[in-house]
């Protein structure tokens, strides 16, 4: 059995994780952390989990836990998980960090977007980028896995073929994605209470969304070339999900059947990254609750422009099941374990 821990067990998508994990059959959870709730029952917080842990949640006794665990999932706020993973690659154990700190290659970049001293540049040569449809041999002998963000989940599984393929101008990039509440934490904010939300959209974060260097990290990457995108993110009045709409010139006029054909291709031995027929476009309830990534894409003729939708959940592909994914990468086990599950509907 695999021992796991979650640093920080108590937010939307430190609970997401023990629901994958209670279910995982190679999976022992050994300490689940929180500092607002220590000392209490797991199921007292969360009471949709009784039944399935029997566990009280725990201080943050870092050299402890690692100790008896041989991976570690970090769900912290950014900024928090260094320590606990120098101490974890000392121990020799493997980390998971969900949160910003080891998803970027320049630490300035990291810096200058998350206005937080980055204290672990010499760990940065043992992270790898957690996203497995284009890291999966790197992953597998990782020290650390930088879980990606929600937002780049979405995107980067839109684009990757595109890119990788030369199919799109690379500067020519658009992104209008549109989230769920969720995506926002548990904790208590004026923009997340349902007066605001209900009823309402708003987008945000405009020009300076702090996901922006790591998507273009990212699609520079398969592109093999710097490139810079314009990404819009916006706030639903939903709770889980993302829905992002992705715009580029196509290239040489090439047919949308080709475009198809690459795609096609390119996600065919992928388990979670499914393109739907011509004509049915992704719905975020289609993917709720589920690992999926669901996509279609067509060419606008009069712009010439390919026009993709991608769809995930945001608490799970793009988080707390790309981790468990991740995880499953790291110690040889099938990767659709304890994720093999459609999304719920309706």
């Amino acid at each position: 059995m695999i021992k796991a821990s979650i640093i920080g067990a108590t937010g939307y998508t430190g609970v997401e994780l023990v629901r994958l994990l209670a279910g995982h059959r190679e999976v022992e959870l050994v300490a689940l952390t929180s500092q607002s709730y220590e000392a209490e029952d797991y199921t007292a917080v969360y009471p949709n989990m009784t039944g399935y842990i029997n566990k009280k949640c725990t201080a943050q006794d870092v050299p402890e836990i690692i100790g008896a665990s041989d991976v570690v999932f970090i769900a912290l706020p950014h900024g928090h998980a260094v320590p606990v993973a120098a101490e974890a690659v000392k121990q020799g154990k493997k980390v998971i960090d969900l949160g910003a700190d080891f998803r970027f290659d320049d630490l300035k970049v990291y810096e200058e977007w998350y206005k937080v001293e980055h204290t672990g540049g010499s760990l940065l040569s043992r992270a790898v980028y957690g996203l497995p449809e284009i890291n999966r041999e790197r992953i597998k002998n990782a020290a650390i896995v930088g879980n990606p963000g929600c937002y780049p989940t979405s995107i980067i599984l839109g684009l990757a073929p595109a890119l990788k393929h030369g199919l799109v101008v690379p500067d020519t990039i658009i992104i209008d994605s549109k989230s769920g509440v969720s995506g926002a934490g548990r904790k208590l904010a004026l923009g997340s209470h349902y007066a605001e939300v209900n009823e309402n959209i708003n987008a945000y974060g405009v020009a300076s969304h702090r996901h922006t260097p790591e998507i273009e990290q990212e699609l520079s990457k398969l592109a093999g070339t710097k490139l810079t995108v314009s990404f819009t993110p916006h706030l639903m009045p939903m709770t889980r999900g993302i829905l992002s709409t992705i715009y580029a010139t196509v290239k040489d006029n090439i047919a949308l059947d080709e475009v198809r054909e690459v795609y096609s291709k390119y996600y065919t031995e992928e388990p979670f990254v499914h393109l739907l027929p011509p004509g049915q476009w992704p719905h975020t309830k289609w993917v709720y609750g589920s690992n999926n990534c669901q996509l279609n894409l067509t060419i606008d003729r009069r712009t010439n422009r390919l026009i993709i939708c991608s769809v995930i959940d945001n608490l799970v592909k793009g988080a707390a099941g790309q981790a468990v994914q991740n995880m499953n990468i790291l110690f040889g086990l099938p990767e659709t374990t304890a994720l093999r599950i459609p999304g719920m509907y309706p």
